[in-house]
């Protein structure tokens, strides 16, 4: 199990930007166990520590060197900005010396190309801001890129997309270290969603729905969130839209960036995670609350979604809240 107060360091440098920075502060240096105590203990830290420029225009002062990798036992990689020069020798070293003591190490956005430089993505899955998947493709063709994803765990090493797919990809380590309500606890706390499903694509050259398609699918959405465990067609959802089925899921696609049944199917595996998490259902039980009909089915998308089948899904996780 974790230790009680873990070390986490994160890496600043000249030109960050302050958002891509904030993240790993907000989700691992304002967490809290039940009795108000820090989890983690957090070290900003840099190859050169001292006064650095934020892409903002403001600057920051670090006070940490990379000797502070050498204790955590998390290190999270920022977005390395894309007119930047290379990592560093020194700390692709600090990368290094860090994985190989056991470390869990996290590039976030561009920063999985700071990972990549270092070597620990060779011949392993990973992921990346899409805007520079080519490049990084090209640049580390060993790396086995999966740019669809909104993050690759792979055990010691984790990447993220881009942006907003950092915040995902920290809840989901808090989530694997100490269970899904200290991750819901601060996801509630940043007003996030706990847990995002689908992949970057749905970012990519996808229209902009108007306000008014957008508000009036919302009412349907809503109900059919409180409605999984049912059975639906199209052809009743869009009557209950008032709208053609061609219209429908044209609107319904244009909206979400995803289809009727993939949306569904989507939802349904949120909440199956969340009714594995937080109860003591049986997984036959879970499967028809979450509108699977039956334990097989739910086993099946469950596997092709998140590679874990629901019973060995449960265990992690309550070993985790275990050790909270």
């Amino acid at each position: 199990m974790p230790a009680a107060i873990e070390t986490v360091a994160v890496l600043a440098f000249d030109g960050i930007s302050p958002f891509h920075l904030s993240v790993p502060c907000m989700v691992f240096g304002e967490d809290r166990t039940e009795t108000g105590q820090p989890r983690f203990r957090l070290r900003v830290c840099a190859s050169e520590p001292g006064v650095l420029q934020t892409s903002a225009g403001f600057a920051l002062t670090v006070q940490h060197g990379l000797e502070a990798m050498r204790q955590a036992q998390i290190v999270v990689v920022p977005a390395w900005g894309d007119a930047r020069p290379p990592a560093p020798p020194a700390l692709i070293g600090a990368l290094q010396a860090a994985h190989r003591r056991g470390a869990t190490i996290v590039g976030l956005c561009v920063g999985a190309f700071v990972l990549a430089e270092a070597g620990l993505l060779d011949g392993r899955p990973a992921t990346t801001h899409w805007n520079f998947a080519d490049a990084f493709g090209r640049q580390y063709p060993k790396v086995r890129l999966q740019p669809e994803v909104l993050y690759v765990d792979d055990g010691d090493v984790l990447t993220s997309a881009g942006t907003a797919a950092g915040i995902d990809c920290c809840l989901h380590v808090l989530r694997v270290r100490y269970g899904a309500e200290a991750a819901n606890r601060a996801a509630r706390r940043m007003v996030v969603a706990p847990h995002r499903q689908g992949g970057q694509a749905q970012y990519i050259q996808q229209p902009v729905p108007s306000a008014c398609e957008h508000d009036r699918l919302a009412p349907l959405l809503e109900w059919l969130g409180r409605h999984l465990h049912q059975p639906h067609t199209l052809d009743e959802l869009a009557k209950r839209s008032l709208m053609s089925r061609r219209n429908f899921t044209r609107r319904f696609l244009e909206s979400t960036g995803t289809t009727v049944g993939q949306w569904l199917q989507n939802q349904r595996l949120a909440l199956a995670q969340q009714l594995l998490e937080t109860t003591q259902r049986p997984v036959e039980r879970v499967a028809t609350d979450a509108g699977f009909g039956s334990a097989v089915s739910l086993r099946k998308h469950f596997l092709a979604a998140f590679q874990i089948s629901p019973t060995a899904y449960r265990q992690q996780f309550s070993q985790a809240d275990a050790g909270v």
